[in-house]
């Protein structure tokens, strides 16, 4: 026996009632598509305004991802960065039996650096403060993720800055792995995440009552930079470019805190001077602790200036001025 092509009669109620429906909402659609062309060719002229600044906007983006090949994306150096640069999200294996250790900073333009900063140097240092932080944990540094505002495209200046950024992650093995960018005042931040063995990493709060207390380099000098900078005292000229550089290109002590591993009772880095960052040790690990300013590091400039007249200022470098980027840690002798 042939099948039979049902007819609307013959079709189920429920189904009778879906056609119904299909039927006036396509006459309600058709009505939508003639008002709809009707609006259109009353508004030719805005619609070729609008389709212009849409055109434009994605001119924009597709210069931005064309920015972001030509300075940031580059093949991985190993097999452990599965998906990089370019997708969504980042897919990365990480190393069995690792513990994985996060963090992240911000740089704010007329906060963190001057307007006038080289770029390469910011590159630098904009890596480089994000290392000091897995450095205070004793981790092995990994992948990165940048994000950025910047005011306009300069390519000259991405250049110098992505040379600056490289530098530094190819000196630690640090993977660029994905970020953002956004036009806006000049911010740049970075996620980095860093290894440790299970239970070995460093932290604030284990220092103990007899203790030791060290730091890993000169302090003061990225203050003295500044100050000197902006006019509030003066260096020798070789005395302020290398007081520039502490501030411009710290170098991030990421082998020794690796090496402080199992060492060092507790530890943090000196962004924010000594004193209000060994705040933070004395605080989580509930101890007090005793500095002796003679025997704290520093170069022969700032020693100077707490010989002379300007006393008060370099006390102030010395001890709060911040940037430094060493590690202060506390150990057993």
């Amino acid at each position: 026996m042939g099948a039979r092509q049902p007819t609307r009669d013959s079709l189920p109620r429920c189904d009778q009632r879906s056609r119904g429906a299909r039927q006036s909402i396509w006459g309600h659609r058709w009505a939508q598509v003639r008002e709809r062309r009707a609006r259109q060719s009353r508004h030719r002229r805005s619609r070729g305004r609008n389709r212009r600044a849409c055109a434009g906007a994605q001119h924009a983006r597709v210069n931005e991802f064309a920015l972001i090949n030509r300075y940031f994306r580059r093949s991985p150096r190993g097999d452990s960065v599965r998906i990089g640069v370019g997708d969504d999200a980042a897919v990365v294996g990480p190393t069995p039996g690792m513990e994985l250790v996060f963090s992240v900073d911000m740089l704010v333009e007329g906060r963190h650096f001057l307007r006038n900063t080289d770029p390469h140097r910011l590159g630098h240092k904009t890596l480089a403060v994000n290392l000091s932080d897995l450095a205070a944990m004793g981790a092995t540094p990994r992948y990165a993720l940048l994000a950025g505002a910047l005011p306009d495209t300069d390519e000259a200046w991405l250049g110098e800055f992505a040379t600056g950024f490289f530098a530094v992650a190819d000196a630690y093995g640090v993977e660029l792995i994905g970020g953002d960018t956004a036009k806006g005042p000049r911010n740049l931040c970075v996620t980095i995440v860093g290894e440790v063995p299970p239970g070995t990493a460093l932290t604030r709060g284990g220092a103990k009552p007899g203790d030791d207390l060290y730091v890993s380099g000169l302090l003061g000098d990225a203050a003295l930079a500044l100050a000197a900078m902006q006019q509030r005292t003066t260096l020798a000229p070789d005395a302020l470019e290398a007081a520039r550089a502490r501030l411009e290109e710290p170098q991030p002590r990421v082998r020794l805190g690796e090496r402080l591993r199992g060492i060092a009772s507790a530890a943090i880095d000196v962004s924010d001077g000594v004193t209000g960052d060994l705040a933070h040790i004395l605080d989580a690990s509930h101890v007090g602790a005793i500095i002796e300013l003679a025997s704290i590091p520093r170069s022969s400039a700032l020693d100077g200036k707490l010989a002379g007249t300007e006393r008060e200022l370099a006390l102030r470098c010395l001890l709060a001025g911040g940037d430094d980027y060493e590690l202060c840690f506390t150990a057993n002798p």
